[in-house]
């Protein structure tokens, strides 16, 4: 990442050979060269400075980001070139299927059309195309309307959703579509009302209404702000509330009223496709001609397209802790398979309401002895598994280390496989437990466990079990072989 100073800083201002200390939030060309930045026509307040001889000849203009705005030429142009492009190029995606056509539509595909859009941006958020094509279409056979999926469950859905991450969309997904069933209301046309249902806001309102209802409206993510920024070489940062604001009213302009559905998805698939994070292809992009950062990339050798939006420094992620026990209990004189522990965690928070194994969270990093007086403390109260009287602990290894990232937590996992043999009925006795828990658990037989929507932290963990399992090397205790370890980048 390189370093850079946001045009919210200060500026030395040069006139006659003479400096002088400006206002804190104004920058200029000069101290954006000299730390790297991009130059800039979206800073505080309105002046004309003229750069040293031995800089820039020409002068540039530094401009409040309020009074940026396209004008009605450009927005003229950029519309023309965009939808014409948008028409030849744009990618056959299946929501896209749904969604086009006829815009004079009666009440049952306008709700198709909305329904399929607002899945489709859902399942698109923070997460690759590709990715989603093969999500979408089962999703849509399993639940083709609304109406269809206001009557699953969190459980199911979750289950549809495992892999994609981020299932708090999942869950407002669902409580979104109950809301709007039960209110026995048609599906809400415009962006406003729509942004009255459950976990729909600005640009999923935006997509919807436009792309199904026809509705003049923009959308903003991260793909149009790539765009808008360059079209005009906004170096302000893009996380700040007041170049949200304003890229949102340069979006706002540039909508066609007469087609904004194609319109917000070229801006989205320019940004998808040509206009790239690092690798922009500028030479075949149909606004190139409009683009005020490729004009200066073109004038001046030390400013690059991908200057823009300037990047801002990630939070650096939470490092935590847990010992994960993967337990399966297995009964003597039963001819059923073995069963595994699941716990279903709180409603509220990181993961909320998602299965996974028994875990008890370490306050930092831990040996093998502190980390088991802990686990087996946890499983004798929640489970009634007393590791040292009541259960014959038959199996009980290190399985090794497993480190998964979420977008603001590193967690590392200590995995441990316990294989606990039951007397004959013990199984029964292990189940009426489940009534005096403070938590909700179940258990499932290994074919069951396959095939549930576990999250790709909790499947990494089973993984390496089963692949531990296979190595057959199963010994108790075991306290010399090497950890084994698995990371997810």
């Amino acid at each position: 990442m390189s370093s850079c100073i946001t045009p919210f800083h200060f500026q030395i201002h040069h006139l006659a050979g003479k400096s002088k200390q400006q206002s804190p939030y104004v920058i200029s060309n000069i101290l954006a060269k000299r730390h790297h930045a991009p130059p800039t026509t979206a800073v505080f307040p309105m002046k004309r400075c003229r750069q040293a001889e031995t800089i820039s000849k020409a002068p540039v203009e530094v401009a409040d980001i309020e009074d940026i705005s396209f004008s009605g030429e450009e927005i003229t142009k950029i519309r023309a070139s965009l939808l014409d492009w948008y028409s030849q190029n744009r990618r056959d995606l299946p929501w896209r299927r749904i969604s086009s056509g006829e815009n004079d539509v009666g009440i049952e595909e306008g709700e198709r059309r909305a329904y399929a859009v607002w899945v489709s941006e859902v399942m698109l958020q923070q997460t690759r195309v590709q990715t989603v094509v093969d999500y979408f279409n089962r999703w849509m056979e399993k639940w083709p309307t609304i109406r269809h999926l206001a009557q699953a469950s969190i459980e199911e859905v979750n289950e549809m959703w495992a892999g994609l991450g981020y299932y708090r969309r999942a869950k407002f997904l669902l409580e979104g579509a109950k809301m709007i069933v039960e209110s026995g209301d048609e599906f809400p046309k415009t962006a406003s009302s729509l942004q009255k249902v459950r976990g729909i806001g600005n640009y999923t309102a935006g997509a919807i209404a436009s792309i199904a209802f026809q509705e003049a409206v923009p959308v903003v993510d991260g793909n149009v702000v790539r765009v808008i920024t360059r079209l005009k070489a906004i170096s302000a940062n893009p996380k700040n509330s007041t170049t949200v604001k304003n890229i949102w009213k340069l979006a706002t302009q540039l909508v066609d009223p007469s087609r904004p559905g194609d319109f917000n998805q070229s801006v989205m698939e320019l940004g998808a496709t040509l206009c790239s994070v690092v690798a922009p292809s500028c030479s075949t992009c149909p606004v190139s001609f409009q683009c005020r950062a490729l004009s200066l990339s073109k004038n001046d050798e030390s400013v690059q397209v991908t200057d823009y939006p300037i990047k801002v420094a990630k939070a650096k992620p939470r490092h935590d802790f847990s010992a994960v026990s993967v337990v399966e209990i297995v009964e003597e004189g039963s001819l059923s398979e073995s069963r595994y522990i699941l716990v279903k965690r709180p409603d509220e928070g990181l993961l909320a309401g998602l299965w996974e194994f028994p875990s008890v969270s370490l306050k930092g990093e831990a040996d093998l002895s502190s980390r088991r007086k802990t686990v087996d403390s946890f499983l004798k109260q929640s489970f009634g598994l007393d590791v040292k009287k009541s259960c014959k602990l038959a199996v009980r290894e290190e399985v090794g280390v497993c480190v998964h990232v979420f977008s603001h937590i590193r967690l590392k996992m200590y995995v441990e496989l316990l294989v606990f043999h039951l007397s004959e009925g013990g199984m029964d006795f292990l189940l009426k437990e489940q009534g005096n828990a403070t938590m909700k658990w179940k258990c499932v037989d290994g074919k069951a466990l396959s095939s549930l929507g576990l999250t790709s932290g909790v499947r990494k963990v089973y993984t390496m079990v089963e692949k531990f399992k296979q190595s057959g090397t199963n010994s108790v205790p075991v306290k010399t072989r090497k950890k084994r370890s698995v990371k997810n980048h």
